[in-house]
């Protein structure tokens, strides 16, 4: 399967270093891992800092399918 390069841009409903954490845990680094998805970026857009931006790297499918999760959905904004 090819690999594909998404990138979200989505609201948070909390400062982006109290996102980042939950983004950084070792559980959500395990689950990636697992899931073989790689971040390439994270962070907030210049001009909205309650918009974050992730750039992730996967299999064709596997970043979206996990984005919208509606289990994990709420655990990314």
């Amino acid at each position: 399967m090819a690999l594909e390069t998404t990138l979200f841009s989505f609201k948070i409903s909390v400062p982006f270093e109290q996102w980042a954490a939950v983004y950084d845990s070792g559980e959500n680094k395990q689950l990636m891992k697992e899931e073989k998805i790689f971040c390439l970026y994270r962070g907030i857009k210049k001009e909205d800092s309650s918009s974050a931006v992730v750039i992730e790297q996967a299999e064709e499918g596997k970043s979206n399918a996990m984005f919208s999760n509606p289990e994990v959905r709420p655990l990314i904004e």
